[in-house]
């Protein structure tokens, strides 16, 4: 899978406090003006162009804002994604390699610098308000970068929770990711967003 990809999965967990009087873009600035921590649980489905059988995965995400994410597949194929606000690590015990990239570069406008980044979203991504349906109300994401590796991003909410998050890549791949267990501004231990390349792995990158 190619690194954009996987950043992608990582990118995306978030609980929006939601206003009955408030537009879903509003929703998602508040959203990153009183949210510093969060943790969740998710369930993923990627879904190829062609349409083969979609694949699933589950696992478990933490970021702490700005610039620190912890995405951690568990279920079926384990993966993980930690970053530190400097650098980026995609370690994937199966093929025993670890993938590192600065931060900037790898979050940069993808989805993850709409989660763990800074206020500055616009300065990334056109926001637009896309309705209401699934009986959640969501928020269009189009990032500026042309080579960002994706086209779109969705963000769906209802009541104070963000609820699904749904990414199309550049190559007609979409990812749907839905949310359960959501904490906001937990306590989360420093070493949450801390990564050592385990003995014997590749390294490739910085």
């Amino acid at each position: 899978m190619k690194f954009a990809q996987k950043l992608g999965l990582t990118a995306t967990i978030a609980l929006w406090p939601l206003f009955a009087d408030a537009g879903a873009i509003d929703q998602l600035h508040q959203f990153l003006k009183d949210t510093r921590t969060l943790k969740a649980e998710f369930a993923q489905v990627v879904i190829a162009r062609s349409g083969r059988k979609p694949q699933q995965s589950s696992g478990t995400v933490a970021i702490a804002r700005p610039g620190k994410l912890r995405w951690e597949i568990q279920k079926p194929y384990p993966q993980l994604v930690i970053g530190d606000g400097d650098k980026v690590w995609i370690y994937d015990p199966e093929l025993k390699q670890v993938t590192i990239r600065k931060a900037g570069q790898a979050i940069g406008g993808s989805p993850a610098a709409i989660l763990a980044g800074s206020n500055e979203l616009e300065k990334n991504f056109s926001l637009s308000e896309a309705g209401e349906s699934e009986g959640l109300a969501w928020v269009e994401a189009i990032p500026k970068a042309s080579d960002s590796g994706f086209e779109k991003i969705r963000l769906g909410f209802a009541g104070n929770d963000l609820k699904a998050l749904e990414l199309q890549d550049s190559f007609g791949q979409r990812t749907l990711i839905r949310f359960s267990a959501l904490e906001r501004n937990p306590a989360l231990p420093a070493q949450t967003f801390r990564f050592t390349p385990p003995a014997g792995v590749d390294v490739v990158g910085e």
